[in-house]
């Protein structure tokens, strides 16, 4: 049985979520007839659940973050893109797992958008159309992992996306933020402030992250694009308590395994 999950604007007729899933895939082979619908992620919309595709993310996107790691800032030409699992998602109030490989686990507050319509190469005028709602989000990076694999010359995913290394707030509509580019961010572990921005310190603002993020992959319904965090990263370590908040769209609390 197929259902169909839409989600409209308040105060609008305009469907901006039309997501479809099965309940419970016929098996049709070995190897997926342990497939349950609960292995699904979600995350919430107001108080909608919605299955998550993919998480799209965004490196050095603000400068100041770049130069504390020592990292070139991005040619205009060359996005800096990675992609977290769904698998990575860890919901608020969730405990947050290092692996046993990593010895240096570092916080990144993110602001999260959550895509609502199905898009490939969309123009930066179109891109907000697609944005169903915003969120808090921890892009938590084993450093010395990556720092090991930047090296080497070898992909990054071992040290960005590993369970929990994504955890999320609920989403606010879109609507309800009047500028995503005029939003405060701030991050303190054990009350103490690690990290202060706005997310009109963007080198890439939104519309043009949208646009080319979709011009490499085709941004689906139930997505989430990260945009890239401010200046202030730093160590977590078992116990400590990390609080993040974005002005208008909410707050995330998680603590360390």
């Amino acid at each position: 049985m197929v259902f169909q999950n839409s989600i409209v604007s308040p105060g609008s007729q305009q469907t901006i979520i039309a997501l479809q899933f099965t309940a419970a895939p016929p098996k049709v082979a070995h190897q997926v007839t342990h497939f349950r619908e609960e292995q699904m992620h979600y995350v919430q919309l107001a108080e909608q659940n919605i299955p998550v595709g993919k998480i799209v993310a965004i490196g050095r996107n603000y400068a100041e973050h770049a130069r504390e790691l020592g990292n070139p800032i991005p040619a205009d030409d060359q996005p800096v893109l990675f992609i977290k699992p769904a698998s990575s998602l860890l919901a608020d109030n969730g405990t947050v797992v290092i692996p046993p490989y990593c010895a240096d686990c570092h916080h990144e507050i993110e602001l999260a958008i959550l895509i609502g319509t199905t898009g490939k190469d969309i123009s930066q005028q179109q891109a907000t159309n697609h944005i169903a709602g915003y969120g808090v989000a921890l892009d938590l990076t084993l450093r010395d992992v990556q720092s090991r694999q930047k090296s080497k010359g070898l992909p990054w995913e071992i040290a960005k996306a590993f369970d929990t290394s994504c955890p999320i707030s609920r989403f606010v509509p879109a609507n309800a933020v009047a500028d995503p580019q005029k939003l405060p961010l701030e991050l303190r572990v054990n009350g103490a402030l690690r990290q202060q921005g706005s997310t009109a310190d963007m080198l890439r603002p939104i519309p043009r992250l949208i646009a080319e993020a979709s011009s490499y992959f085709t941004l689906e319904a139930g997505d989430i694009l990260l945009t890239g965090t401010p200046a202030g990263v730093g160590p977590i370590h078992s116990g400590d308590l990390i609080e993040a908040i974005i002005a208008q769209v909410g707050s995330l609390k998680v603590t360390v395994g």
